[in-house]
């Protein structure tokens, strides 16, 4: 008579197998159905998992495109070096660079604002942040006059929290409604609602809306600069969560930050497909705001073109995570229809750049001028000035508003790194060639919201 078959969790570990959820399943069908052997190793086949993917011993190298002019701003640069080490450290990054504007984003080991990493067959959400295809796009409105411009755009378009309410919103197209539903990333009831209301907004921080002058054709330009909103956040939430289920079992020693989606996986084709479904929506995002502003003053468009530095792109098995990064290479945009889009500051051009992919520049740009100290730093350097005092200084001449009538300080010029300085550095590393600039009329920002949100102004008035 046979032994009858009673294996325990030792008995798989022993076996080569990594413990699981999965083990009191398998020992239980295993032991219920007397399975041995040849059998039992076919039975088990299903809960293999590829071996552990272990850091690299040393970082991989990486292109170092910025200077440091100053004290402060060699401190920013150390740290984003620092960083970018521990990252490169990561098993499936092969190669990556650092645009002038950078400048960290999170603990050490973070991809900062302005980096570029290369992965082999991999996803990694943490790389391309919750706003994805943050994005910047240009339309070409002739010699209309900016002012005139400015003001429609101001009655059309959205800052702040939250969406539009019924009554006011734009609509989904049937194919991306299509895509929403059939992707299980996005196909929840709150993601395609959010996608409704958040269409025609530009959420806050440091988007906004800039209207000004090309410099070549004399022609007014309208530039909004924005991300996916709520829908984009959301899919990022659920993105590192598969990512950090991968991590824990195929490379545990991984930064959560740094987890990735296997590509080859039905979670990462599915990912990578709602990807795309998010950039669709972005870009129509930016579209209907210059629609509706051009409907409002009866023209029609005499050039419009747009690009992301908040995306992955992919060739072939690699793929690109650029966190704020502006590509050049026309093989990471199909739908290129114009050069690409760098905003600096408020008070500065708007950059119009074309450029050609080299070892250096890995076929990017820089996405702006990037910051040296955080919002609240730069606020606490401003202390023994009032807000006002320092919008005046600062805006002297433009026609700059703020969509709350707060003034954010910290998204005033000065707030942003050196724009002379990224300039040349642009042309020293060969990061983009300037062939147009779009001159300052004037823009809109959020501004500083949270003084009259919706809870403080309930508890103002709960005090008096």
């Amino acid at each position: 008579m046979k032994n009858k078959i009673n294996i325990t969790g030792k008995t798989l570990i022993d076996l080569g197998f990594r413990s699981g959820k999965w083990f009191p399943k398998a020992i239980e069908h295993i032991n219920t159905h007397q399975l041995a052997d040849e059998a039992m190793h076919a039975y088990l086949e299903q809960y293999k998992m590829p071996p552990i993917q272990e850091l690299h011993k040393t970082a991989i190298d990486f292109k170092i495109n910025i200077k440091a002019a100053n004290e402060l701003e060699k401190d920013n640069v150390t740290k984003v070096t620092d960083s970018m080490k521990e990252l490169m450290k990561t098993p499936t990054i092969i190669n990556g660079a650092v645009m002038p504007d950078a400048c960290p984003s999170g603990p050490k080991g973070t991809i900062p604002v302005g980096g570029v990493v290369v992965a082999k067959n991999a996803i990694h959400p943490g790389m391309h942040s919750a706003d994805i295809c943050c994005s910047v796009m240009l339309t070409d409105f002739g010699k209309t006059d900016p002012k005139k411009i400015l003001d429609a755009a101001h009655a059309s378009t959205h800052f702040g929290p939250g969406g539009r309410p019924r009554g006011h919103q734009y609509q989904l197209t049937d194919e991306l409604l299509a895509e929403f539903k059939s992707n299980f990333f996005l196909r929840e009831d709150k993601d395609i609602s959010m996608a409704r209301e958040h269409l025609g907004t530009q959420g806050d921080g440091n988007h906004f809306l800039f209207v000004g002058t090309s410099t070549k054709t004399g022609n007014t330009m309208m530039i909004t600069h924005h991300g996916s909103r709520g829908v984009g956040a959301r899919l990022f939430k659920k993105g590192m969560h598969i990512a950090n289920k991968f991590r824990m079992d195929i490379s545990p020693e991984t930064l959560k930050q740094n987890a990735w989606i296997p590509f080859d996986t039905e979670e990462g084709q599915t990912y990578w497909s709602a990807l795309q479904t998010i950039r669709k929506w972005t870009k129509l995002n930016h579209e209907v705001i210059h629609d509706a502003t051009l409907k409002a003053l009866d023209l029609e468009a005499e050039d419009r073109y747009w690009n992301e530095h908040n995306f992955v792109f992919k060739e072939g098995d690699l793929f690109y995570h650029a966190k704020g990064a502006t590509p050049l290479d026309k093989k990471f945009m199909p739908d290129i229809t114009g050069p690409r889009l760098i905003p600096l500051n408020m008070a500065e051009p708007i950059l119009i750049v074309e450029g050609a992919t080299t070892e250096n520049n890995l076929g990017f740009a820089p996405h702006g001028a990037g910051r040296n100290l955080s919002r609240t730093q730069h606020k606490r350097n401003k202390e023994g000035q009032t807000n006002e005092e320092i919008f005046a200084i600062e805006t002297e001449g433009l026609d700059v508003r703020f969509f709350s009538k707060e003034i954010d300080i910290s998204e005033l010029p000065s707030a942003y790194k050196n724009a002379k300085a990224v300039r040349n550095q642009m042309e020293e590393f060969g990061l983009g060639a300037v062939i147009d600039e779009v001159m300052p009329y004037g823009s809109i920002m959020a501004g500083d919201f949270s003084i009259n949100a919706p809870w403080r102004v309930k508890r103002r008035n709960r005090n008096k």
